[in-house]
Parts: C-alpha cells; sequence; structure tokens
C-alpha cells in the first residue's frame, strides 16, 4: 500500500467518526488542545499526526467502539510510515555511490614504496596502469593489504606510552562514553588522567587529579553534572538528596544528588485533565470495581484496586524553592524504566455518560509520547517552554500529559536546574516508583451510569 493510500484511508475513518459524533472542529479541537486548523488537516489527509495519542483521544472522544480503535491504531501505523518514508526519498536520492573504479587507479601508489629509483618507478608505474585494467581484482587485493598495514601502524601510535594497563582501560572507556546518549550512567563521569591522555604522561599527577575528585564528591555538586545523576532524596523529586528512596533498583546507575538542592517539586500523579479523559486498566472483573471517585480521592481507589493508567496520565508538578534566591529550571528529561505489551485488563472510564467536561487549559502545559522510540518533554501548542524561573515566594506549577497506546510503559522525569554557581538534577516519579501508564487499544471498556448501581460496557448507556 502506497503512502498517499494510507494516508487518504487513515483520514477517511477519522472524517467518519467526526461526522457520527455530531461535533464540530473546533468543539473537538478545543477538547484536544490543538487548533482547529491542525484537526482539520487530519481529517481531510493533508496531514499525518507524528504520535498516536492525539489520534486515540479524538477516536474516544467520536465514541468509537474497541474494534475501530483498533482499525484506527492499524490505518496511523500505515500512514505514519508513509509519513516517513516520503520524508527520506529525496535525502536518498542524493545519497553518493561508490564508483568501482576509484580503487583500481589508486592501487599503483601503493606499490610505489617498493620502487629502487625514479626511473624504476615510471616505468613501473605505467606497466601497473595498464595491468590494473586487465586485473582489477589483484590490484583490489593490494590495497586492502596496505589499508590493514596502515591500520596497525594507527594502532600503534594510539596506545599511551606512559600509561599502565589500569589506566590504559579507564583512558578507553572515557572514550568510548564520550559519544554515548545523554544520561548513560558513569561513563558520563569518567574522564582518562593525565598519564592515559597523553604520551608520556605522568602517572602521579594523573593519580593526585583522582584523589582530588574523590576527595570533593565530584557528581555531588558540580557545575555540569551527569544526566544520570538525579538529586531525588526519595525519587518522588522532593530534593532531599538522600538518592535511598524506594524504587532506586528500577533506575540502576544513578548516583547521589546534593543533599542542599535549593528546590522541591511535589508530584500528583493521579490529577485528571478532566474526569471524561481519565480512564484506569484494572485487573478485576466489573462486578469487584467500586465507583469512580472523584478526583481528590483518585490515590486511594487506584491503591486498592490496583490500577495503571489507561491509554494517558495526567501528572501535576509543584515545583518550588526552598529560600528567597532564584533557580532556573531548566528542563525535563524522560527516562525509561520499562517497556513490555500494554496490559490485558479491563478499562474503566471515570467519566460519567451524558455529563459534560470542560476546565481551562493550563498554563505550563507538556506532552510526552511515551510510544515514541526516545519519548520528550514538549510543549503544547501556544505554550512557553523551558527554562523558567521558581523561588520560595514564585512557585511554578507544570502539568504533563503522558500517552501511551502500544506498550506498558515504567518511567519517570529528571528535573534539570541551577542556581548560580551550582547545578544539578532531580529524580520526579511517583513517591520512589516510577510512574506506569498503559496502552489499552482492544480492551473491554466500561462505564459507570449518573445514578447507576454497577459497571456496564461503554456505550450501552442511554
Amino acid at each position: 500500500m502506497s503512502g498517499g493510500t494510507a494516508a487518504a484511508d487513515f483520514a477517511a475513518l477519522l472524517g467518519e467518526l467526526k461526522e457520527r459524533s455530531g461535533l464540530s472542529y473546533g468543539v473537538l479541537a478545543k477538547r484536544l488542545h490543538m487548533s482547529t486548523s491542525t484537526l482539520h488537516r487530519y481529517c481531510n489527509g493533508d496531514a499525518v499526526p507524528t504520535d498516536y495519542g492525539p489520534v486515540e483521544r479524538f477516536a474516544r472522544l467520536c465514541k468509537a467502539s474497541p474494534g475501530e480503535l483498533v482499525e484506527l491504531h492499524r490505518r496511523w501505523v500505515l500512514a505514519d510510515a508513509g509519513r516517513v518514508r516520503k520524508g527520506s526519498g529525496s535525502s536518498e536520492a542524493t545519497s553518493p555511490e561508490v564508483n568501482p573504479e576509484v580503487i583500481p587507479e589508486v592501487s599503483p601508489e601503493v606499490t610505489c614504496p617498493e620502487v629502487a629509483s625514479p626511473e624504476v618507478a615510471s616505468s613501473e608505474v605505467a606497466s601497473l596502469e595498464g595491468s590494473v585494467r586487465r586485473r582489477p581484482r589483484r590490484a583490489l587485493l593490494a590495497g586492502v593489504a596496505a589499508a590493514v598495514v596502515l591500520g596497525g601502524v594507527g594502532l600503534a601510535v594510539a596506545v599511551p606510552s606512559g600509561g599502565t594497563g589500569d589506566e590504559g582501560r579507564r583512558g578507553a572507556v572515557a572514550v568510548s562514553g564520550g559519544g554515548g546518549q545523554e544520561g548513560t550512567g558513569p561513563a558520563a563521569s569518567v574522564s582518562p588522567s593525565a598519564g592515559s591522555s597523553s604520551p608520556g604522561g605522568d602517572k602521579t599527577k594523573g593519580k593526585e587529579k583522582d584523589k582530588d575528585r574523590k576527595d570533593r564528591g565530584e557528581g555531588a555538586v558540580s557545575a555540569t553534572p551527569s544526566s544520570a545523576s538525579p538529586g531525588s532524596g526519595s525519587g518522588s523529586g522532593s530534593g532531599t538528596g538522600t538518592g535511598s528512596g524506594a524504587g532506586s533498583d528500577d533506575r540502576p546507575g544513578r548516583d547521589t544528588a546534593p543533599a542542599s538542592a535549593p528546590l522541591t517539586v511535589d508530584t500528583e500523579p493521579h490529577a485528571w485533565e478532566s474526569p471524561c479523559s481519565q480512564r484506569y486498566l484494572i485487573d478485576l472483573p466489573p462486578g469487584r470495581v467500586g465507583p469512580p471517585p472523584p478526583e481528590q480521592d483518585a490515590p486511594g481507589w487506584v491503591a486498592a484496586t490496583g490500577a495503571v493508567p489507561s491509554g494517558e496520565q495526567f501528572l501535576k508538578l509543584t515545583v518550588q524553592g526552598k529560600g528567597q534566591q532564584t533557580v532556573v529550571v531548566k528542563g525535563l528529561t524522560v527516562r525509561m524504566a520499562g517497556k513490555r505489551a500494554p496490559l490485558a485488563w479491563n478499562d474503566y472510564a471515570m467519566g460519567y455518560p451524558g455529563v459534560g467536561c470542560g476546565g481551562g487549559v493550563p498554563t505550563r502545559f507538556f506532552t510526552v509520547a511515551l510510544d515514541a522510540a526516545r519519548p520528550g518533554v514538549v510543549p503544547e501548542a501556544g505554550h512557553a517552554n523551558f527554562p523558567f524561573k521558581v523561588s520560595e515566594s514564585d512557585p511554578e506549577v507544570y502539568y504533563i500529559r503522558a500517552d501511551a497506546s502500544a506498550y506498558d510503559v515504567r518511567w519517570y522525569l529528571e528535573l534539570r536546574w541551577s542556581s548560580g554557581d551550582r547545578s544539578g538534577t532531580l529524580a520526579v516519579d511517583d513517591h520512589g516508583r516510577p510512574f506506569r501508564t498503559s496502552g489499552n487499544n482492544g480492551r473491554p471498556a466500561y462505564e459507570f451510569p449518573l445514578g447507576g448501581e454497577k459497571w456496564v460496557e461503554e456505550g450501552t448507556t442511554e
């Protein structure tokens, strides 16, 4: 199936759901927190969403059935793949190609060191030019042999002359870690000593530098901390800096954070954007699940039922300084603690059928696409992005909507901060445990009628 056909099929199903819902583009766009023109382009096939989260919310607002949700996700995958292929087509068309004739032309120069005199060189090169075209395989082998010799010379030059075996290993780790991803762990804080970074270096000087770094407790307070060194006391973003909270086993390789972090983060993992959009997966039949709770009672209800946010999770983070000094909140980074197939549990909606939902759009509003290969914290359209400033008298509140449809995801955040000549990170999670959000495609869905006594299949309430 071509990319254009897949996009058209995807848009056709979106348009069918929209028409059946009876809702206007303006109403749907407002509830989805996107512009009307963007939604119109999706339904017309002029654009394909890069994330599935908004598509799923659109489908649920339009009362899509479980079968339609599965089909919509299938069509989006095909349309998105076509969009990616279309975007990469131009770059592939202009990629350079290797000319096989180049290798034979270089080979006469490779054999020149064996020539005894300029006269012999000119005669042998001339003969080689004629033989190369007749025997390209022999010339190619000669070129490969020369490359192997040169590679061996380069390897010998790269070996530090003044370092011991241990120092050599330490230097190798530092070099290989330098090109890794942000937050890959100790590699970000390991650096070669003087003895391993330059030939003939002083080993004693390198060891003294290592000792100085240990005495200073490098990694606890640093102007450029490793992103894999969050500074959460309990793991909930409280910023106490002990680094020994529960759930630390889920995030190996983390260093201790500064004990005097100048800010705190209060996390509400079960805030609701609106009851209409909030859903939970529970491994219990409807007869054993109580009625939907109000938002303020959601944490206790979730703990009692073992519920996991379904499709999306809405976080509320309150960031506040500890004193009058201004602290710059530089950004939030998503860290993955686990990713597996979505939970095969029942899906329960918190909104009562037929009861309208509404509410204002938060000032600091961000989204996270957990299904992505590298999820990031992205500001909602029209909203400001980091950095922000906080103090004791001027806190900030950040709202984050995290979407998942294809996986059961365990994740947490790292908040990067700086104040004066100090900087660090705080881990933000569910009170010592990673957040957990699972996709719900194709799961049995239930709703609780207003004034009713039990859960019923979603869409059956009149």
